[in-house]
C-alpha cells in the first residue's frame, strides 16, 4: 500500500509516449504553470473546464467530503491547497488528455496512463514507485438475455489520491462512493481504503452473476434431458462466458495476496488489513465456483453429446426396423403376385383364339388346365412358406 505522507514537489515529467499530432496540424496550448502547489503544469481546459468523461471529482480530509471541483485543474488546485487533502477522480472513458493532464499532475506511470487508454487487459496488480496500478474486470448479470455482461476498470492508488477509469457499465462506483462518505472513519484510511471498497464492492457484484450462472446451469440440465435441440448453443455460449469469468477471478486471489504481503512493509491498518483478507477469501470462493461452473458445463456437454448420440443410434434402429419391416411386406406381395401370375399365365395361354393347338381336341384338356394351375400355386406357396416370405 501507498504510504501517506506530505506531498513532495515534483519536477514535470516528459512523457515520450504522447502521441503526436499530424502533420499541418495546429499546435496544442501551451499548459499554465500553477503559482503554488507542486510546481506542476496543469493543461488547459476549454470553455469551463467540464469534462464530460468526469463521473465524479472530490476532495476528502479527515474523512470528510470537503469539495467537489467542476473540472480536473480545478481539482488539481484544490488539492495543492488543502493538507492532507485527498482527491479521488471517477471517469468513464475518458480522452487522451485528460489522462495526459492526470498523469503530469501525479506522476502516472506511461505504461500504465497506456494501459488505461488502450483498456482490453487482464487483472493485474503493478507498482510504480510509490503508485499503485490496479486492473479489475468487474461483471453483471443481465435477466432479460441471460447473458454475463463485464467491464472493465482502472484504478491508480497513490498518497493522497485514487483515480478510477471505467471501460463498461460495471461496477457502480457511486454506490462505493456514498458507502466511504457514510463511514468517515474508514475512508479517512486514505486511499488505501478506497482500494479495499473498490475490491470489495467489484467482488460483491460477482455474487448475482454467480447466482445467475447457476440458474443457468439448472435450467440447461432440464434442457439436456429434455431433449432441446438448442440446448448444445446455449452450454458453448455459458462456457464462453465462464473462461472469461475465470480470467477475471483467477488473478484476483494473487493480488490480494500480494497486497496482504505488503502489510507490514506499508504499514497498512490492522482493520483494513481484516477487511482485506475477507475479500480474499470471497474471492477465492468466488473463483472455486466459477471453476466448478466451468467444469459442471464441461460434464453436461459430454451428457448432451451422449444423449444426442443415443437419440440417433435409437432413430438409425427405428429406420432400420422400419426398413426391415417394409421388406418384409415386399416379399409377401412378390409372393402373392408370383403365384397368382402361374394361374393368369396358363388361362391366358388357353385363352388364345388359335385353331393349332393340340390341346383344343382334347376331352382332359380342362381339368389338366385347372390342375396345372393349382399345382404351380401350392408349389410356390410351399416354397414362400419355407423361405419365410409368407
Amino acid at each position: 500500500m501507498p504510504e501517506r505522507r506530505d506531498r513532495p514537489e515534483r519536477t514535470p515529467k516528459k512523457h515520450s509516449w504522447r502521441r503526436q499530432p499530424p502533420a499541418g496540424a495546429p499546435a496544442p496550448a501551451e499548459p499554465v504553470p500553477p503559482a503554488t502547489g507542486h510546481g506542476k503544469a496543469v493543461p488547459v481546459t476549454a470553455g469551463n473546464g467540464t469534462s464530460g468523461s468526469i463521473v465524479q471529482s472530490a476532495l476528502y480530509r479527515d474523512g470528510r467530503h470537503i469539495a467537489s471541483p467542476g473540472s480536473l485543474a480545478e481539482t488539481f488546485r484544490q488539492l495543492r491547497e488543502t493538507p492532507e487533502g485527498m482527491a479521488w477522480i471517477g471517469l468513464q472513458r475518458p480522452s487522451e488528455a485528460e489522462l495526459l493532464s492526470l498523469a503530469a499532475e501525479f506522476d502516472l506511470h506511461e505504461l500504465a496512463v497506456e494501459d488505461a487508454l488502450e483498456a482490453h487487459q487482464r487483472p493485474k496488480l503493478e507498482r510504480y514507485g510509490e503508485t499503485l496500478f490496479v486492473v479489475l474486470s468487474a461483471a453483471r448479470y443481465l435477466d432479460a438475455p441471460e447473458e454475463v455482461d463485464f467491464g472493465e476498470l482502472h484504478v491508480f492508488v497513490g498518497r493522497d489520491f485514487v483515480i478510477t477509469v471505467r471501460h463498461g457499465a460495471a461496477p457502480d462506483l457511486s454506490a462505493v462512493r456514498r458507502r466511504m462518505e457514510a463511514d468517515p472513519e474508514l475512508l479517512a484510511l486514505g486511499p488505501e481504503a478506497v482500494l479495499y471498497a473498490i475490491l470489495d464492492a467489484v467482488v460483491d457484484g460477482y455474487a448475482p452473476v454467480v447466482a445467475g450462472v447457476q440458474n443457468d446451469i439448472d435450467e440447461i440440465e432440464t434442457e439436456v434431458f429434455r431433449g432441446d435441440p438448442e440446448v448444445s448453443r446455449r452450454i458453448y455460449e455459458l462456457s464462453r462466458e465462464m473462461v472469461e469469468f475465470q480470467r477475471a477471478t483467477r488473478p484476483l486471489v494473487g493480488m490480494l495476496h500480494a497486497l496482504m504481503a505488503g502489510f507490514a512493509k506499508y504499514g497498512t491498518d490492522e482493520e483494513l488489513q481484516r477487511y482485506l483478507r475477507d475479500v480474499a477469501d470471497h474471492v477465492t470462493h468466488i473463483s472455486e465456483r466459477v471453476d466448478g461452473f466451468r467444469q459442471a458445463l464441461t460434464d453436461i456437454l459430454t451428457v448432451n453429446a451422449t444423449l444426442v448420440t443415443q437419440q440417433q443410434n435409437a432413430e438409425m434402429r427405428a429406420l432400420a426396423e422400419a426398413g426391415f419391416e417394409q421388406n418384409e411386406e415386399i416379399k409377401k406381395i412378390s409372393s402373392w403376385a408370383a403365384i397368382l401370375f402361374a394361374p393368369t399365365l396358363v388361362g391366358t395361354i388357353y385363352g388364345m383364339n388359335f385353331e393349332n393347338m393340340p390341346e383344343l381336341k382334347w376331352a382332359a384338356g380342362y381339368p389338366f388346365a385347372i390342375l396345372l394351375m393349382a399345382g404351380v400355386c401350392v408349389s410356390l406357396y410351399f416354397i414362400f412358406k419355407r423361405r419365410h416370405w409368407l
